[in-house]
């Protein structure tokens, strides 16, 4: 049986809550679960890209716009996780009932508020951090201009996307407002307001598509190497992490419909919290694993690449993968590949792991 708040008896005592709503139904909650998720989430993402940020800095030595996008984005990660935490805690994750007769009215408030700030560095995290993903995939295929093309219309792509989301937010009422009322609130009549799920649901219609978008590029840059197939599976398992991206990201549009069209909807709105962490969560270690190489040996395959003058991309890129006998299974690649292009078997002294190490020679 569920522990009745000092809350629950106060508004129980002032007469506030109805007739037919137990105070036992007032004290359900999923707050716990849904922080447990959150922190544990936040906190394996943030430890992989402290890895990936040693990996870059003190094994490959180079540290480029996606690792720094990359670092933003955790910036950002951390004010979303204490905010999710505040919501939680200020019951926004109860039953609507709770939400209507047990909070203050200045609770409420607080809440709206919360959530408008929370979802505004919520899409600025997923906008940051893709593009660092698209940084990542730039530097792989530098030299294939049809893919930079499209990693280039990309990040156009997810600019305009990242601004309607924006604009969305700031202007689901006017006047310009952090509170989103529901129809009980004093400022009901105060606002014109698009409602709550209208733009949850065209933001995260939006998100969806970017996330297909940034899965899809990798899908180039693998049917562009001449390798087996085999071979293109191996190094999908290590680029394709983003479908759990896709799938997360779908569920959270899920829970944006109970949310709203649901007669309980903020009894979704925890789990709801737990997904949006994770694909901010999930998209970081997606993105960060390939730099982790360095880190945890050379049992995965690697992509070399070898020196070349100035912005030349004659030298080509060559997949290595590390077979039992060492320097067997190399095979060319076509991404920036030129008529001199390196033959398979050869070593260059100063090439450099590119797919998981995430570096390139400039």
């Amino acid at each position: 049986m569920p522990q009745i708040s000092t809350a629950i008896e106060t508004a129980a005592a002032e007469g506030r809550i109805p007739a037919g709503i137990t105070l036992e139904y007032l004290a359900q909650s999923r707050d716990q679960p849904a922080k447990i998720a959150i922190f544990c989430v936040s906190a394996l993402a943030t430890v992989i890209v402290i890895a990936r940020c040693y990996a870059r800095l003190f094994i490959v030595k180079k540290f480029g716009w996606d690792d720094a996008l990359a670092v933003l984005t955790v910036l950002i990660y951390f004010p979303i996780v204490a905010l999710c935490m505040v919501l939680i805690d200020l019951g926004s994750g109860r039953h609507i009932e709770y939400i209507e007769y047990v909070l203050s009215l200045t609770q409420v408030d607080e809440t709206e508020v919360y959530d408008f700030v929370m979802h505004v560095l919520y899409t600025t995290a997923l906008f940051t951090c893709r593009l660092s993903g698209l940084a990542f995939y730039q530097r792989l295929a530098s030299c294939h201009r049809k893919i930079s093309l499209a990693i280039k219309g990309s990040a156009g792509f997810l600019l305009a996307a990242y601004l309607v989301q924006f604009l969305l937010l700031l202007l689901h009422c006017l006047p310009v407002t952090g509170l989103w009322p529901y129809a009980w609130q004093p400022q009901i009549n105060e606002y014109q307001c698009i409602t709550w799920g209208e733009v949850y649901v065209a933001n995260s219609v939006l998100s969806l598509i970017c996330d297909l978008m940034m899965l899809t590029l990798p899908a180039l840059l693998i049917h562009g190497l001449h390798v087996s197939r085999k071979r293109k599976l191996e190094l999908s398992l290590i680029l394709f992490p983003g479908v759990l991206v896709l799938v997360i990201s779908s569920v959270r549009m899920y829970l944006v419909f109970i949310g709203q069209w649901s007669s309980d909807g903020s009894w979704a709105y925890d789990p709801m919290l737990a997904i949006e962490t994770s694909e901010i969560g999930s998209t970081l270690i997606a993105l960060s694993t390939p730099a982790l190489k360095s880190l945890f040996g050379t049992w995965l395959s690697h992509l070399q690449v070898s020196p070349s003058e100035g912005p030349s991309c004659e030298a080509g890129v060559k997949l290595a993968h590390l077979a039992p006998y060492p320097g067997e299974d190399t095979y060319q690649v076509s991404i920036g590949a030129g008529e001199k292009a390196m033959q398979a078997g050869t070593t260059p002294s100063s090439s450099e792991d590119l797919l998981l190490d995430g570096s390139f020679v400039q």
